[in-house]
């Protein structure tokens, strides 16, 4: 349940923080917020990262080995990571149609893959 609840958490954590990272960039297209000042951008994404906190700090209470949970901390800085890679290659396909996915790009996810598996490697 813990392992579940830990992905679940960081996946939603890496939803908001997607948002907020690159959310505008394609929220400009509306009018009323492409002609808001860089600081009100800056206040809107920090709002919206907000939630990701909401999400992030419980996801690695609840997942940490010391706190009772089953990962390391490395584990789940890795888990994590490739959570965020996973999140953000959809967001930019489905939010930025001119984003291609490339073979170099799945290259570099099996790499990833790949350091995934070491990191758990006992």
């Amino acid at each position: 349940m813990k392992i579940i609840a830990t992905l679940g958490l960081l996946t939603l954590s890496n939803v908001f923080m997607t948002f907020a990272w690159y959310g505008h960039l394609k929220f400009k297209e509306m009018k009323w917020f492409a002609a808001l000042p860089l600081v009100a951008v800056i206040l809107i994404s920090w709002g919206i990262a907000l939630f990701e906190y909401f999400f992030q700090v419980p996801a690695n209470r609840i997942g940490f080995r010391e706190n009772g949970g089953p990962f390391s901390l490395v584990e789940l800085k890795v888990i994590q990571e490739v959570i965020t890679l996973v999140v953000f290659t959809l967001f930019s396909l489905v939010f930025f149609k001119t984003e291609t996915f490339r073979m170099n790009h799945l290259i570099g996810f099996i790499f990833l893959i790949l350091a995934v598996y070491f990191i758990f490697k006992k």
